[in-house]
């Protein structure tokens, strides 16, 4: 019987593929052409055992023994790599205009940060899987030094802005904070402990990220680990417009950013501004509500007032039932607040307080053992229930608060509270930034070398953005998808073969959004 093709599993759960013959009852492996770790190298590996049986090796000497195949025709394997992956990354590379930073090592660990992150030095194994000669390891380090040399940031950061003024909107940018920790015991002049929202005590940095509105990143800045957080955001939009030579943009922070010499500082500096404003301001802000209406609110009811600067400023507005309608000349001492009522807030705010309500009056009753709790105060005859603050809080559930320098003749009230619903997206980059890209926890000491892993970080998180905004998949969804799909090459006698896996429907889909080469044909 003529030879054929046989696929056998091995122990290590590849694919050995053989030429075998028929003798009797049993099968005589003619020649072991090798064994396939993926779809690609198996397609290879029978592509060679079709060629060798109908070059006329139907008709081989069936006395020949397996060990004297080989002699035959040398298979080595000449390459292999995850060409689709590569292509997708290194497109958007090109596209957002990163490669005005010519450094192969610095794209390498751009790349590296993005399929799997990990240390700099196992970032070399990272890159070989994909089919990329890493470079050398002291070249990853220079590689460190000439990203705060030669300002590597900088054209990123002019990039990634580029990017947005022709095809978004950097007229609205969010801003928030984060805190990276670094697996080190002692402080220095930036890594310094302070405070966690995690609760830690290792020394950590504090990040600021400044997005657009749909969460492509900006900027990017590092301060301190003590550095308190309502003092990174003056800093980081006056780098951002002077960068830029912007003159009018809309700034929007969460309510942590609240305070008087930020909202100063902005303000003088010409930029309009959108922050969460706290609910213990609600009282103040909405007494002429309160005073002609109760705490009577609609669902989706917007209330638009305004709100003094400081504290000692009393609006005074409670003999008119019509709320004031902020004006910059008519109201110095204020600046406008907007107040919404949602009743799905307001029911899950109730909830929470009585949960909380019923907590405090445990404590009290000695039946928890708790240090502190709200709504419990200490009196002369002991600890009781606190029923004003309670009784407050219930009034302002499902109220939520805004403060800006915008007149509504230019942005109403629904608008401003759109807007500041989009700070959502800065804190999913961030989240993107701490898992998908794991920019924490840090191993670096030295500060230019800090910056350098945040550029890093910045970069991949541009790139994971684009990519994601293109195909509607998550980087890690984009990654898992397009990994596995190996292009292979094996040189059989001297001659390159080619093969690779075939496409999934996922990686189809990922291929045409971003309009390869291989999904247009071209």
């Amino acid at each position: 019987m003529a030879p054929f093709l046989r696929k056998v599993k091995t122990a290590s759960g590849a694919t050995a593929v053989q030429i075998v013959a028929k003798e009797g009852r049993r099968n005589r492996v003619l020649e072991h052409l090798g064994s396939a770790h993926s779809e690609a190298e198996l397609a290879a590996l029978m592509h060679l055992g079709r060629e060798r049986l109908h070059a006329g090796q139907q008709t081989l000497d069936l006395e020949l023994t397996s060990a004297a195949a080989p002699s035959a025709g040398v298979l080595t394997m000449q390459h292999r790599r995850s060409r689709f992956l590569l292509e997708a990354l290194e497109l958007a590379w090109r596209r957002l205009g990163f490669d005005v930073v010519d450094d192969e090592a610095f794209f390498q660990l751009v790349l590296a940060r993005l399929i799997e992150p990990t240390s700099m030095s196992d970032s070399r194994r990272v890159l070989r899987e994909v089919g990329i000669d890493p470079v050398h390891r002291n070249t990853f380090h220079a590689a460190l030094r000439r990203c705060a040399q030669c300002d590597y940031r900088d054209e990123i950061a002019r990039k990634c802005f580029e990017h947005v003024w022709t095809s978004g909107d950097v007229s609205l940018v969010l801003y928030d904070v984060t805190t990276l920790y670094f697996e080190a015991e002692n402080e220095d002049a930036l890594r310094k402990v302070g405070y966690s929202k995690e609760r830690r005590v290792d020394p950590q940095i504090v990040v600021g990220l400044l997005v657009d509105r749909a969460g492509f990143p900006l900027e990017i800045g590092c301060y301190e680990g003590n550095h308190a957080e309502t003092r990174t955001i003056v800093p980081m939009i006056k780098q951002f417009q002077e960068r830029h030579g912007l003159a009018d943009i809309v700034v929007v922070a969460d309510a942590g950013m609240l305070s008087m010499e930020n909202l100063n500082a902005i303000d003088e500096a010409g930029l309009r501004f959108i922050v969460g404003s706290r609910p213990k301001k609600a009282p103040g802000d909405l007494a002429n509500h309160f005073h002609w209406n109760g705490d009577a609110f609609t669902d989706g009811q917007l209330i638009d007032t305004i709100t003094p600067r400081h504290g000692n400023t009393k609006p005074g507005t409670q003999r008119r039932r019509r709320e004031p309608v902020w004006e910059r000349e008519q109201h110095p001492g204020h600046w406008r607040a907007i107040w919404s009522y949602s009743r799905k807030r307001d029911l899950h705010a109730q909830h929470t307080l009585t949960q909380q309500e019923n907590r405090a009056r445990a404590v009290i009753a000695g039946d928890a053992n708790v240090k502190g709790t709200r709504f419990g105060k200490t009196t002369a005859a002991g600890r009781i229930p606190d029923e004003t603050s309670l009784a407050q809080a219930r009034s302002l559930a499902g109220l939520k608060g805004y403060v800006t320098n915008i007149p509504a003749r230019i942005m109403p009230a629904s608008e401003v509270l759109s807007s500041y619903h989009d700070l959502w997206h800065v804190e999913q980059s961030f989240r993107m930034s701490k898992t998908d890209l794991q920019a924490r926890p840090m191993f670096h000491r030295q500060r230019d070398a800090i910056e350098a892993h945040l550029t890093i970080v910045f970069t991949a998180l541009a790139i994971a953005r684009y990519l994601q905004a293109k195909t509607g998949f998550s980087i890690r969804r984009i990654i898992r998808t397009l990994k596995p799909l190996l292009e292979v090459q094996i040189n059989i006698g001297g001659h390159l073969h080619t093969a690779a896996d075939p496409l999934t429907d996922d990686a189809r889909h990922i291929l045409h959004a971003l309009q390869t080469p291989d999904a247009t044909g071209h």
